[in-house]
This record gives structure tokens, sequence and C-alpha cells, in this order.
């Protein structure tokens, strides 16, 4: 049993939708870093699916699932670097909420 696409593509936007609410309205950095990885993997659940939908039985499209391995790779990248950057937030404010960061001249 397969999947429609129209089921993925809507998950996709539930994925997304949550994740820009998790982006804006939160104020932890680690939380922050999560929903954009949730943006990330909707926008990836989308390429599958229109990826899906545009193929025939006897030709597979790949160029969805290619899209996906390099936003998996950009993801993977971009949890690195945040996870430096919250470590380095934390070192020298001891804090993880950007509301309790603030600049200091030294």
């Amino acid at each position: 049993m397969t999947v429609p696409g129209e089921h993925m593509l809507i998950l996709a936007g539930c994925l997304f939708a949550i994740g820009v609410g998790g982006f804006f309205l939160r104020r932890n950095v680690i939380v922050v870093l999560m929903s954009i990885e949730l943006m990330l993997n909707a926008a990836n659940l989308t390429f599958i699916a229109a990826s899906r939908m545009h193929s025939s039985p006897g030709a597979p499209n790949l160029t969805g699932p290619i899209f996906a391995i390099f936003v998996i790779l950009v993801a993977a990248v971009e949890a690195a670097v945040g996870l430096a950057l919250v470590i380095a937030l934390y070192r020298r404010f001891q804090t993880v909420s950007l509301e309790g960061v603030h600049e200091t001249g030294d």
C-alpha cells in the first residue's frame, strides 16, 4: 500500500507550519534549531512527494531524492554549526535563551 502524494504534501505543510511556529514563538536557541530542522525535513518530504507524483512506473523520477540528499547534507552542517554556536553562547552568557543574550562591550 502506498501513501498518496496529496497526503504527503499535506503532512509536509503541517510540519513546515509547526516549524515556522516554533521558530517565531520560542526563545530557546535549541528549540529554534530544531524548528529549522523540522522545516528542512518538510521540504525533503515535499521533494519526495513531488518526485513520486511526477514519475512513471517504468522510469522513476530521481530529481526529488537527489535534492533531498542535498538538503540532508545542509541540515547536517547546520546542526553542527548551530550546536557550536549554542556552546559558545552558553560559555559567554551562561544561558541558551535568546532573551537572556545581550551585547557587551568587552
